[in-house]
């Protein structure tokens, strides 16, 4: 489960194909990766969510690399 505290970046992560897929890649204080699915039910995308109401910014490259 992700802490909100830990997050040091998020990060939209395009599909190849349909850029209309995506999911969200999460670098924590640790160096450490994840990939958290966009899933209202999902306790990390909550968390994530969270992150972004306290000021913080998704960066969001378009799909482009």
């Amino acid at each position: 489960m992700i802490s909100k505290e830990n997050i040091v970046s998020v990060t939209k992560n395009y599909d190849d194909i349909n850029v209309n897929n995506f999911n969200f890649k999460v670098i924590f204080n640790t160096d450490k990766i994840c990939f958290v699915p966009l899933d209202p039910a999902n306790s990390d995308y909550q968390a994530i969510q969270e992150w972004i109401a306290e000021g913080n910014t998704v960066i969001d490259n378009g799909g482009n690399s």
